[in-house]
């Protein structure tokens, strides 16, 4: 028996693992008819029926699976040898970051960045994870929100990571009577929105308040968090950097004036080969006159000297 073709191979390797012929076409940039061509080739050539077809899409057989265990750590091993030797493009920049400092300190000024440099391509990859960027070498930088301590990588300082008390208008306005207006010695008998960290008892630690002893709802996410903050459920210890916009719309506002800077901060991180990337290049210098702006800022500067 021949060969079969690599080509071949990637087609049933991108349908095994998708189990929908079109959603593996599209990632292979085929059409459905021709991906399915490749596939009932592939089988003739082997004389075996690798997947079962059915109205909900299509499962693999049990010589299927055989050839998926026997193939897909060698497509992949292939796939990684490659990565590097992929063409590189000065004018597409990838950058990953997780989603809601996208949606939150990023998406929000890019316009004034793509304007400034309409042949640049950039795309954005969300992800919680950190991007690895062995594994993925498609990407180009990350914003990353940590120690700065990621061996391998050049790191860039951007800017702190500052917590501050906020809460919405409307909660204020409807516990004035019964609790008056929040102040440190007080805080403590508003409803409080928590987090999986001990920041808030950090927070009092620090400007000697009483502790928190219980929470009106707890958070692993900080866009939830905010969120639930503008829906008036308690008051967040709230990321100046992602909570900005809302306080600038009005929905959040500042209570007590005390701020609590993290260990952590965000910093610009790429691979040494990104550095001559010209596109690259033009983001890095964008992004610290951002950052600049958001030292300067009135609510970030007043946090940190808080």
């Amino acid at each position: 028996m021949s060969r079969p073709p690599l080509h071949a191979l990637q087609g049933f390797l991108a349908a095994a693992r998708s189990g929908n012929l079109s959603r593996a076409a599209e990632s292979l940039h085929l059409t459905v008819s021709a991906l399915s061509h490749q596939i009932k080739a592939l089988e003739g050539r082997l004389n075996r029926t690798l997947f079962e077809r059915n109205s909900r899409g299509i499962k693999l057989t049990d010589d299927g699976r055989r050839l998926l265990e026997g193939i897909a750590p060698h497509m992949e091993a292939i796939e990684q040898a490659l990565r590097p030797f992929a063409a590189r493009r000065d004018d597409v920049l990838r950058i990953s970051l997780v989603p809601s400092m996208a949606s939150a300190w990023l998406v929000p000024q890019l316009g004034e960045f793509l304007a400034l440099h309409p042949q640049l391509e950039l795309s954005l990859h969300s992800d919680v994870a950190l991007v690895d960027f062995d594994r993925q070498a498609d990407i180009d930088a990350a914003l990353r929100t940590g120690s700065g301590r990621w061996p391998g990588l050049v790191v860039e300082h951007l800017f702190d990571e500052v917590l501050v008390p906020l809460a919405s208008p409307a909660l204020l306005a409807r516990l004035k009577d019964r609790l008056g207006e929040p102040t440190l010695e007080t805080l403590h008998d508003w409803p409080l929105l928590g987090t999986d960290d001990d920041y808030w008892g950090r927070w009092s630690a620090r400007h000697g308040t009483p502790q928190p002893t219980r929470f009106a709802a707890n958070f692993d996410d900080s866009e939830a968090l905010h969120r639930a903050a503008v829906e008036g459920v308690g008051i967040a210890l709230g990321r100046i950097t992602r909570a900005r916009l809302l306080v600038e719309g009005g929905l959040l506002v500042p209570v007590t004036g005390r701020s609590l800077q993290t260990d952590y901060a965000h910093y610009l991180v790429y691979p040494p080969r990104s550095a001559e990337h010209a596109g690259l290049k033009l983001f890095r210098e964008w992004l610290h006159r951002r950052a600049g702006v958001q030292n300067r800022s009135d609510l970030h500067a007043e946090a940190l000297r808080a």
